[in-house]
């Protein structure tokens, strides 16, 4: 696979580097070291990062940084009730996290753009071309977790979850410079694609892990990962019970940044004019209005 015109030499030279990690490894380290419970190894960290990228603890429901013993659960601390209002109108799809907008728009067929000149396909990033033949000529928007980010994602709609598909893969970076410079690093990466039915049709929300990313999780499952497995057999599961969420309610969240991916169907939804790459975005922003099916 060829690196994007219009990466530059140094995405291409960290691009090198994280071909010779072991990014599987790395990530499961960094996952027992956030997770440990010691606070004399911890708030340090803590403290360091929250001064580095300028975290707004006063939009936490626990402000203080002392209140959390480990850096995972800083780092996924839970916002205050009412701080992220869902919109107004019922038809509008709700921004899942806070992040930016890396791609957003319609599918070419089953083609989803990652940047420009590349893409790839939805049977890809799903795992499971049953599925993601529902989504051919449908929408698409991917948005970017930074570090400083808010991460744990909500649902963009009310959905009742059919299935999920976990896909093993590498834990690349998602940081725009390996987007810009390693072609599908999406659909290398490891992630999880949860389908829902709506009143609009399907949707797909799509957790792509990444390096230093060590755990993803649900909250019909909870923790996916670690272990990362290392074969590259997707695993489709059925719901066995009953999962119905709200417009808002939490649905996941990853350990560290990384990114997500909606699919809908075709004629589904109608994208907000502000919906462009590198537009920041929070959660419960409309994204797009939404039709119902014919």
């Amino acid at each position: 696979m060829s690196a994007p015109p219009e990466a530059g030499w140094r995405d291409r030279a960290f691009v090198a580097l994280q071909r010779a990690l072991p990014t599987r490894l790395v990530s499961s380290l960094m996952f027992r070291l956030a997770q440990a419970d010691n606070p004399a190894l911890s708030q340090p960290v803590i403290r360091y990062f929250a001064q580095r990228y300028a975290i707004d603890m006063s939009q936490a429901l626990n402000e203080r940084l002392s209140d959390y013993s480990s850096f995972g659960n800083f780092f996924t601390r839970e916002l205050k009730p009412g701080m992220r209002p869902m919109p107004a109108d019922a038809d509008a799809l709700a921004s899942p996290v806070d992040g930016s907008l890396s791609q957003c728009g319609l599918l070419n067929g089953d083609r989803i753009i990652q940047a420009k000149g590349v893409d790839y396909s939805a049977a890809e990033l799903i795992g499971e071309p049953a599925l993601a033949a529902e989504f051919d000529g449908g929408s698409f928007a991917t948005i970017y977790l930074s570090p400083r980010d808010y991460h744990r994602v909500h649902m963009p709609i009310a959905g009742r979850l059919r299935s999920w598909v976990y896909v093993p893969g590498r834990l690349f970076s998602v940081n725009p410079a390996t987007v810009r410079a390693l072609d599908g690093v999406f659909v290398r990466n490891e992630r999880l694609s949860a389908i829902f039915d709506t009143a609009y049709g399907p949707l797909a929300i799509v957790l792509v892990g990444a390096m230093c990313v060590g755990g993803l999780e649900t909250v019909w499952t909870g923790p996916i990962t670690p272990p990362h497995r290392r074969d590259k057999t997707p695993s489709v599961y059925q719901s066995m019970q009953t999962v119905q969420l709200d417009r808002g309610a939490e649905m996941g969240r990853f350990n560290l940044g990384s990114t997500v991916i909606l699919l809908l169907p075709a004629q589904a939804a109608r994208w907000s004019t502000n919906c462009r790459p590198g537009v920041a975005v929070r959660l419960g922003e409309a994204l797009a209005t939404l039709s119902l099916p014919a």
